[in-house]
Parts: C-alpha cells; structure tokens; sequence
C-alpha cells in the first residue's frame, strides 16, 4: 500500500494536490485528525488491496490534534505501514495574495493579519518539512501544472530532484521580478523591434527567434548560458533549494528575453529537467509597469 501524507503551508495547494491525487485513483481524505491515522491505515490493510493508494491532507487546521502527528507516524512506524510525506509550500507573497483573492482567513492569523499567520505555521511546519520525502513549491505554478508534477512523481514514477525550475523573460522599462534568483541581461543582442515587419510580433513567433539566433553573439551567448546554468542546477539541488527562478530581461521584454527564454527551456528539457516557462510582459504596452 502506498500511503502518502499531503501536508504544508496553508494556501499553497493542498486541496488541489489532494483532488488530482484522487483523479489518479488515490483513496483519499481531508484534515483527518492525526491520532487516527494509525487505526485508519489499519483498517485500508484489512481490504487485502482493495485500497492499495491512499492519500491524507493533514495541516494546521486540526489545531490541539495538529500536535498529534509526529506520535502517530512513530506509530505507523511501529505497525510496519511505511509512508512518505509531500510537503507544498509557496513564497510568502504568493500565499497572502492567495489569502486575499480568495477572502479566506489565515488559520492562524487571528488578529495580527496574514504575514503573522504565515510566519507562525513556518515554525509549527518546520520539523515536518525537514522529514519530507518530496517538496514541491507551487509559487509559479498553475493547478494544470501541479497536476502534471504529481503525476510524474506518482503516477509514472519519476523520481523528483525537489527543485522547481522557473524560466521567466521580462522587460527591463516594468522592473525586474522581484523573485528572481539569476539576472540575464539580454539587451545586447539584435533587436527586432527595429525590423518593421518584426516589431509587433514576439519571441513566440518563429520569425522572432530566427532573427535573434541568426547572430554568432546569441548562438554564442545561448551555449554559455546554457552550460552555466545546467553546471548550477545539481548544486542548488544538493544544498537544498526548492525553487529556481531565473529571469531573462531585454528592453520591452516582448522579443528578445522571450527567444532566449524559449532557448533555455528547450535546452533544459532536452537534459531531462522539468521546467517551467512563462513571459510576463510579453503582453504590455510601451508605458512603465507600475511598482
């Protein structure tokens, strides 16, 4: 049987990752208080296989029982049921503007506001994080792409380096992301807003990418960053890093950042890597993004 504990920061995906997890045919259930979960796993064995993938959602919302966790998993442990832990979690910024959106209220919060809240459950998660078998971060990730992330962990099996990697191009004139773990400036390759017939078109269109990479600088530029980048990724995966944010600026970020971010992409798929690949200001006008 393979039983699975979803757990981690309130708002960063829990409900979602428990609903794709039962699309995949996981038995499944939500905030089950942790001093049950020993006689629950019991009674899943006594189905001879009838429930052979079971998935729980435990969290901060169970409180006082919340404190019950790490003596039932020493429980599971001592009734020969193995288990491994998925542990979600988000930037903070990411979390309180879920929070908002949806109007829901931290658990923890009280009256002291969301950041509170978050800073709190980090303390109280801390040691069950540290225990976790795979983490994923969703800050960049869209419900489709959880999905696809779990389902290569659990369903096909694929082995999970726990390292999220982001690919976003940007415009310099709207700011730089502020989450961005590695800077490229790409404003010295040709330009394609000059060309006429080039100018309102994007790095997503083929005729775009041709032009930029039809320059000894960019071929040149795109083999050392590449090769960069792929030497630093199994060293953010040793040290522990969860999530790898790397942002390709150019002037508008409409053409430029957009080609060497699709060539990045491609290259680290090619390795074997799962990234994800995203343009922010592709769609923005001329005028300043506002900070």
């Amino acid at each position: 049987m393979r039983f699975l504990i979803i757990t981690g920061m309130s708002g960063a995906g829990k409900s979602q990752a428990v609903k794709h997890m039962e699309d995949f045919g996981y038995y499944c259930v939500d905030n089950l208080p942790p001093i049950l979960i020993p006689k629950f796993a019991e009674l899943c064995n006594q189905t001879q296989g009838g429930i052979d993938k079971v998935a729980l959602v435990i969290d901060i919302r169970g409180g006082l029982f919340f404190h019950d966790l790490f003596s039932s998993l020493e429980e599971l442990e001592n009734i020969g049921i193995e288990y491994e832990i998925l542990y979600l979690d988000a930037i903070d910024e990411t979390l309180i503007k879920r929070f908002k959106e949806t109007r829901r209220n931290h658990p923890l919060a009280g009256t002291k506001g969301i950041s509170e809240g978050i800073k709190k459950e980090r303390e109280y998660l801390a040691k069950l994080k540290a225990t976790a078998k795979n983490i994923i971060d969703t800050t960049k990730l869209t419900p489709s792409m959880l999905k696809e992330e779990l389902r290569n962990i659990y369903v096909e099996g694929n082995e999970m380096d726990n390292l999220i990697i982001s690919i976003s191009s940007f415009g310099f004139k709207h700011g730089i992301p502020i989450d961005s773990d590695l800077v490229f400036d790409v404003r010295f390759l040709p330009n394609p807003f000059y060309i006429q017939e080039l100018k309102e078109l994007t790095g997503n269109d083929i005729v775009v990418r041709e032009y930029v990479m039809n320059s000894p600088v960019s071929v040149e530029f795109s083999i050392k960053l590449i090769d960069m980048v792929s030497y630093l990724i199994p060293h953010y995966i040793k040290e522990g890093k969860n999530q790898l944010v790397i942002s390709i600026g150019c002037t508008g970020g409409k053409h430029r950042s957009v080609t060497i971010a699709h060539v990045l992409y491609a290259a680290l798929k090619e390795k074997g890597y799962r990234p994800i690949l995203t343009h922010r200001d592709v769609t923005l006008s001329g005028e300043r993004k506002k900070e």
